[in-house]
């Protein structure tokens, strides 16, 4: 934290398990597929929403936190596999989600003492990254059962935090493993909209929002990926990843309102008319992308021309399958794919568009074809794995994704933050809550790296 004087006072830490009923859901296990199997040793994933409220503490605790407890049990009656463990072998055989009755979801009621300033946190201004770690949840520590041969690791956190009198802070912290961020999205929502009408499983029936577990509706061409992974992954010793403090990041917000987005377009079109389809995260990725890479000499790193410059991201394969997945399939099911230039092409007065023409590329002869999607899909851990020791940019999150209509019945978030950035490079995207058609950048970074940054993303929209 920034400061020794800021405390959270922790209320309760307590499980939520679905309601208690005569139909008790019986054991439920899930085997992971190739695409869950990459996830086995990544960090956790922290997400944090921020909601203006005038609620005082007596009302939190009384009412607020009841409620919640309450819509959440409802929720897990179709999300199981969230309230359940990864089942991590020690020896031999196969890791598995696996849900039995009784299991539940971690939940952490706090308080944020008024040292702390809401405004301050929710703004898009650069803010030290360790104020948001006091609201972000820790998994529970796994669980060694040497009788029955197996690791037992919690998948999900949550954390409510109240900041008396100006907003509440609800922090999720979860086990890439359980589903990527399409799945734990959608569980976030079905949440939040349980709590909005009232607490009624019904709803999300009636709306047709219960997830799709069946794993046996990805089928994987070789027939083997999944024992490829596992046996690549099991030559590493599981250790439960742990997030350090960024203590000298800083975090910010930078908005790109529609109609700076089709400047962008612009500008690409003019240069390389070629392009068919010019979509809004291309433009957006590649300019992040080239600004990142021309703030390094500024912020007084020294990098070689030649030294590669990678930018990689996940696409979600539901619809690319064949056959396809359902919207609702709950799970990881995303593919990859990575482009490369050097420091010295993208730092050059014609690196945002160069970057452009390559994230284009990429996304017209791989994202938007499918059998080379997963053409070398064999060949992920270790054709990618290595890349994490290199300068590679990533993305968290994705244009399609709004945040910021998860209404608990308090309205709106007033900010969404996507704290697993501060360990991965990776610059976080979703849709503004602010202008209609804009999307929000965050970035986690060093504070010379930051200012520099900054400098060189406004200077090249205001030319």
């Amino acid at each position: 934290m920034a400061s020794t004087t800021k405390t959270v006072t922790i209320h309760d830490r307590c499980c939520v398990a679905q309601p208690h009923s005569g139909e008790v859901a019986a054991e439920q296990s899930l085997p992971l597929t190739f695409f869950d199997m990459l996830w086995l040793h990544f960090h956790p994933i922290k997400r944090l929403l921020f909601y203006p409220s005038s609620c005082s503490a007596s009302n939190f605790l009384e009412t607020v936190v009841p409620s919640l407890k309450q819509s959440l049990s409802v929720a897990l009656i179709n999300y199981l596999p969230i309230a359940g463990n990864l089942i991590y072998p020690l020896e031999s055989g196969m890791p598995e989600i696996r849900y039995v009755s009784g299991d539940s979801v971690s939940l952490t009621i706090a308080e944020a003492s008024e040292d702390f300033d809401f405004n301050y946190l929710t703004g898009n201004q650069a803010r030290e990254a360790n104020e948001f770690y006091p609201f972000v949840p820790e998994l529970p520590e796994p669980k060694i059962e040497p009788e029955s041969g197996f690791r037992i690791i919690p998948l999900i956190a949550i954390q409510i935090t109240l900041f008396p009198g100006t907003g509440i802070c609800i922090g999720f912290t979860n086990h890439h493993v359980i589903g990527d961020a399409s799945s734990i999205v959608g569980f976030i929502k079905a949440w939040s909209k349980v709590a909005k009408v009232g607490g009624q499983n019904d709803f999300l029936v009636k709306n047709d929002l219960i997830p799709i577990y069946d794993r046996s509706l990805i089928k994987d061409p070789s027939g083997h990926r999944a024992n490829i992974f596992w046996n690549q992954m099991k030559l590493y010793p599981y250790g439960s990843p742990v997030s350090s403090f960024p203590n000298n990041k800083l975090r910010s917000t930078f908005i790109l309102q529609k109609d700076e987005i089709q400047i962008l377009k612009n500008l690409v079109l003019e240069r390389k008319p070629g392009f068919v389809r010019l979509s809004s995260f291309t433009v957006i990725t590649a300019y992040v992308w080239s600004c990142l890479v021309k703030s390094a000499k500024k912020s007084g790193e020294n990098v070689d021309e030649n030294e590669p410059e990678y930018f990689g991201f996940a696409v979600d394969a539901r619809r690319r399958l064949e056959p396809p997945l359902p919207a609702a399939y709950f799970g990881n099911c995303l593919g990859f794919v990575v482009v490369e230039s050097t420091h010295g092409i993208l730092s050059g007065k014609d690196g945002f568009f160069i970057a452009a023409e390559l994230v284009g590329d990429i996304i017209s002869t791989k994202v938007n074809n499918n059998e080379e999607l997963f053409r070398e899909a064999d060949e992920w851990l270790v054709k990618y794995g290595p890349l994490l020791t290199k300068r590679v940019m990533g993305v968290a999150g994705s244009p399609r994704f709004d945040m910021y209509d998860t209404d608990f019945g308090w309205g709106k978030p007033k900010k969404y933050e996507a704290v697993s950035i501060d360990g991965d490079g990776s610059m976080s995207l979703s849709k503004s809550g602010e202008f209609e058609g804009g999307l929000e950048i965050g970035l986690s970074l060093p504070v010379k790296k930051m200012d520099a940054f900054a400098d060189i993303f406004y200077d090249g929209l205001k030319i």
